[in-house]
């Protein structure tokens, strides 16, 4: 009796695993894939024909263009916008029976395929890239053959459209054949890429570019670079480098090609513009040109401006001299105050030029007039007055005038002058203290 109850129990459970499983079986998503602008159809699980069902997208209902055939669901020129989990369930108790996740995509189209070598003579790397996006998983088949033998290969870790080779030997005549192939859950398509050796090799661009103005040197840049840390060789397989330049103002490049030195003294620039400077690398005997470095920015050495002095005078306290004191036996003699006259005849400079010192005779006066009049004609007058009023005051002014000057103030002096040499012309100076 225990064991047929044991039984029993063993095969309740095994029904009970196997419904779990199809149960889950059925609850589980499942992926299809279909072509854009096709029709798609859609299986509930495996309902009969006769089922009737009804149909959610991301949780909500269906409002997508469809047609509803028993437990399938056509879908009418599907794009883009049909992707998403669909899933259907059982009428009338709405059980759950099936979930689909939809995704629209295209076949793959023959990859693009390039390789190059910049890592010349170890090895090369191919790439590729479709011409048009496939919305859908795709992967790549490489296959690489060198004089009818296969060459391993490589996947780049950093890039997944990327595989490096290494070159079996170096300077084969033998082509190269690279073979890529995509693959999709909508079909596949292949490329084979041909080549020889030498026209792939191209090195990456000179790096730490620097441009320097030289001092005293107006229109010259030193211009220095290294070679790429790629290239593995240098000394076997040097690189010549390919300089160019050109002032900002302008468009047009100015260029200079250089056998293995890693500098140059750029002597055409244009003194004070600023310069955009370039280098780009090759093998001296095969290959091609590398792109361009980064550029870089220089101007040429730019005299400093002198340093502004300040214009402002400075006022230095003048030394005040005593004069010695006369004796008195003998009495001394002083100098003629010329400057306190001078500044007399500043005052009274006007009425000089007019009635102060003839002009000659009528008939000189007449010879004057037809040589030149105005401006000119007055003002010579003016200064031949002034002279000779001077040097009469140095021979006139006696002795005993200047000792009476000196005991008497500023106006005693305008007096005695006034009184001398303007009788009659100038009345007297007004005093300062009328």
């Amino acid at each position: 009796m225990a064991n047929l109850v044991t039984s029993l129990c063993c095969v309740v459970l095994a029904a009970v695993v196997v419904a779990y499983a199809q149960r889950r079986s059925q609850l589980a998503s499942r992926n299809q894939y279909e072509r854009m602008g096709s029709d798609v159809t859609m299986q509930c699980g495996s309902l009969d024909s006769d089922a009737s069902v009804s149909w959610k997208v991301n949780g909500t209902d269906v409002k997508a263009q469809h047609r509803l055939v028993g437990p399938k669901m056509i879908l009418k020129e599907v794009d883009l916008g049909h992707n998403g989990l669909y899933s259907c369930f059982q009428n009338p108790n709405g059980e759950r029976r099936d979930t689909i996740n939809l995704h629209i995509g295209i076949p793959p189209w023959e990859p693009t395929v390039t390789c190059r070598s910049n890592t010349y003579p170890k090895g090369f790397y191919c790439s590729w890239h479709q011409q048009h996006q496939t919305n859908i998983p795709t992967t790549y088949e490489v296959d690489v053959k060198h004089n009818q033998q296969s060459l391993e290969v490589q996947k780049d870790p950093d890039h997944k459209n990327r595989c490096r080779v290494r070159f079996p030997e170096v300077f084969s005549s033998f082509p190269y054949q690279v073979n890529v192939t995509a693959v999709n859950a909508l079909g596949k398509a292949s490329n084979t890429f041909v080549f020889e050796e030498a026209s792939i090799v191209k090195p990456d661009p000179p790096e730490r570019v620097t441009a320097t103005p030289i001092r005293f040197n107006a229109r010259r840049l030193e211009v220095s670079w290294q070679s790429p840390a790629t290239w593995p060789d240098i000394d076997n397989f040097p690189l010549k480098y390919f300089l160019r330049y050109r002032p900002l103002i302008k468009e047009q490049w100015q260029h200079v090609e250089l056998s293995d030195s890693t500098s140059h003294t750029i002597t055409d620039a244009y003194a004070g513009k600023e310069y955009i400077i370039q280098v780009a690398a090759k093998d001296t005997e095969i290959g091609t040109w590398s792109d361009w470095s980064v550029a870089v920015h220089a101007t040429p050495w730019i005299e400093d401006p002198l340093p502004i002095t300040s214009t402002t005078e400075v006022d230095f306290p003048s030394e005040t001299k005593t004069s010695p004191i006369p004796s008195s036996n003998a009495p001394q003699k002083a100098e003629p105050p010329v400057g306190r006259a001078a500044r007399l005849l500043t005052f009274f400079s006007p009425l000089l030029c007019k009635c102060g010192f003839p002009e000659g005779s009528r008939r000189k006066r007449r010879r004057r007039r037809r040589r030149g009049s105005g401006w000119s004609f007055s003002i010579l007058h003016m200064f031949q007055g002034y002279s000779a009023l001077i040097i009469s005051v140095r021979h006139a002014v006696t002795h005993q005038d200047y000792l009476d000057m000196e005991s008497d103030d500023d106006n005693a002096t305008e007096h005695i002058l006034t009184k001398k040499f303007f009788k009659g012309t100038f009345v007297k100076a007004p005093s300062s203290s009328s």
